[in-house]
């Protein structure tokens, strides 16, 4: 079997899929992550920030694992519902460079499973877009379905080390939706939510949107958790 590492952005992304995958955590290891016989998950932080420096205690120098940069995303095609997945077909960097999903057509109809899922381009961005107004701007420049902040660093990552790559995403903010920048500073780069930030949910219009974007959040994991089960099989 070949073998799979799944890299997220948050460390509670991470810990919902193995959650959901059943995989326990690998205590060898000095940052959470979590796997069993082939498969592995671990977060990487924020535009994958920590990807180097958590690379070889994942990787083998001998080995070369599918590589899949796995999470929640932002719609840009308002087509696009929370929970929807999205397996695109390549994603540009923010410097507008198109790089390829790698992973073979067996490994992507894996991951679809018969699944309603989005292919096309995504853009992997270094600022959250937050607004409406900012996503239909971004999707108007790129034609990009659906925007995140890693998967064009780990694209790039795998491709340096000879890896075959897939992006395996959902929706957890559509179109139309605003992220309170309340929200976006909850996380800290490393992927972990900052004890600091958690004040700001008393205002309750900051809970409110937090509460919402949780359910929206846990129905895009549920997404991209059963698509990762139909790959590993």
């Amino acid at each position: 079997m070949v073998a799979i590492l799944v890299l997220t952005a948050l460390e509670i992304e991470a810990r919902a899929l193995a959650r959901a995958l059943s995989l326990p955590s690998l205590p060898s290891l000095s940052f959470p992550a979590f796997g069993r016989g082939a498969l592995r998950v671990a977060p990487v932080g924020l535009r994958a920030g920590l990807l180097g420096s958590r690379w070889t205690a994942l990787v083998s120098a001998s080995e070369r694992p599918l590589v899949v940069s796995a999470g929640v995303c932002a719609g840009l095609d308002p087509a696009l519902r929370s929970g929807d997945l999205v397996l695109p077909d390549a994603v540009f960097n923010d410097g507008g460079l198109r790089l390829p999903v790698t992973a073979s057509d067996a490994q992507r109809a894996a991951a679809a499973g018969g699944a309603p899922a989005r292919t096309g381009v995504m853009a992997t961005v270094s600022r959250a877009v937050a607004t409406p107004e900012a996503k239909a701007a971004l999707r108007a420049a790129t034609g990009a379905v659906a925007v995140d902040m890693e998967s064009a660093a780990i694209l790039e990552a795998a491709a340096a080390r000879g890896c075959s790559s897939l992006v395996v995403r959902a929706v957890s903010d559509d179109a139309r939706e605003t992220l309170p920048d309340e929200l976006l500073r909850l996380m800290g780069a490393d992927g972990r939510i900052r004890c600091g930030g958690v004040l700001a949910l008393a205002h309750p219009r900051v809970l409110r949107r937090a509460l919402q974007l949780r359910g929206s959040t846990r129905r895009a994991l549920e997404s991209v958790a059963g698509s990762l089960a139909r790959l590993a099989v």
